[in-house]
């Protein structure tokens, strides 16, 4: 996830308005990118905050102490990059102030077209800001963590992220909705599935509470999800919903690391999209993932936008392929090795 504010959060450190962290001092860094390459004169103790497995893999590569979720408390600054998910970026802001100490500089960025200068505004009418900019097509502001911060926590963490009953996660996929198209795949599934199966980017479970649901043949299934609050809600959506299924969970970037295990059956709904930029390529390449990680005739269930070419990658890689439906918007499809 490369397309992100960080040089809008750095200018005013460029600019000589905030001060680098110095020697000794302790930085967290929310939503910290993959690609981060900080200022030379930044002298503190940095602790990364990243969540989507191919960008926490790329910062430990670095050698950046990083963690998928915030711990500790007492920092003395905290660094803060803001994306499209409203509910994501105040659960950044809030682990912000809950982890700072009383005084700590707090500098959060926003990209215009994700919305920065409402969010400038919102947070300003929350707690006092102590400036802002804008520059590189994004906006910055910073402030001073105050003494007390319940009622602003109370503002951002207000209520859990929940649809049509699961509890879903914030900057995840399908995080106000059950997606049509895995709505759809269900539709689909035939009843006669038996065996172990794996959720390929299971997102927050629907999949998995679906399947164990609706084949009694299943024996068990294992989650593969890259977006580590996403797997977080899957843990609780089959713990909830699905208590009686043995299930496992992976945080994992099923694109980038070998799966180990082998399945009967594989159900997935690839996505196509990293940040805003379409690639198609994704799911090919998690079509080629899963027919290595099937077991000799163990069968694929995937939906995917009717557009997409899937079905050559089908035919490369598996026995036999075909189509169970399709929309206006999506089409379902099969494979067997």
């Amino acid at each position: 996830m490369n397309d992100t504010p960080l040089p809008t959060l750095l200018f005013p450190f460029e600019r000589g308005l905030i001060d680098p962290p110095g020697e000794g001092e302790r930085v967290l860094f929310l939503g910290a990118p993959g690609a981060l390459h900080l200022p030379s004169d930044f002298a503190g103790d940095m602790t990364a905050v990243q969540g989507y497995r191919p960008d926490f893999l790329a910062l430990q590569r670095a050698g950046v102490p990083v963690l998928p979720e915030a711990e500790g408390k007492g920092y003395d600054m905290a660094l803060v990059l803001l994306g499209r998910h409203r509910r994501e970026n105040e659960q950044r802001l809030a682990e912000a102030l809950k982890r700072t100490r009383p005084g700590a500089c707090i500098v959060a960025a926003c990209t215009k077209k994700d919305g920065g200068g409402s969010v400038r505004k919102r947070v300003g009418n929350l707690i006092d800001l102590e400036d802002h900019a804008s520059k590189y097509h994004g906006v910055v502001f910073w402030l001073r963590r105050p003494d007390t911060v319940d009622t602003v926590l109370g503002v951002l963490e207000a209520g859990e992220s929940r649809t049509d009953g699961y509890t879903t996660a914030a900057g995840g996929f399908s995080d106000d909705g059950i997606d049509p198209g895995s709505a759809l795949l269900v539709e689909c599934l035939p009843d006669n599935l038996s065996g172990a199966l794996a959720d390929f980017a299971a997102g927050w479970g629907y999949l998995s509470v679906a399947a164990s649901k609706r084949a009694p043949g299943v024996k068990s299934i294992d989650l593969y999800e890259a977006h580590h609050a996403s797997l977080e809600a899957a843990r609780r959506n089959m713990a909830a919903r699905a208590p009686q299924m043995p299930a496992r969970f992976f945080w994992h970037d099923l694109l980038g690391e070998p799966v180990n295990e082998r399945y009967d059956v594989i159900l997935m709904n690839p996505p196509f999209h990293r940040s805003r930029a379409a690639e198609p390529d994704m799911g090919h390449g998690m079509i080629a993932a899963a027919a290595k990680a099937l077991k000799p005739r163990g069968r694929l269930f995937l939906v995917a936008n009717r557009q997409l070419p899937y079905e050559e990658s089908l035919e490369k890689h598996f026995a036999a392929q075909g189509e169970l439906r399709r929309d206006k918007v999506f089409k379902v499809l099969w494979a067997r090795k």
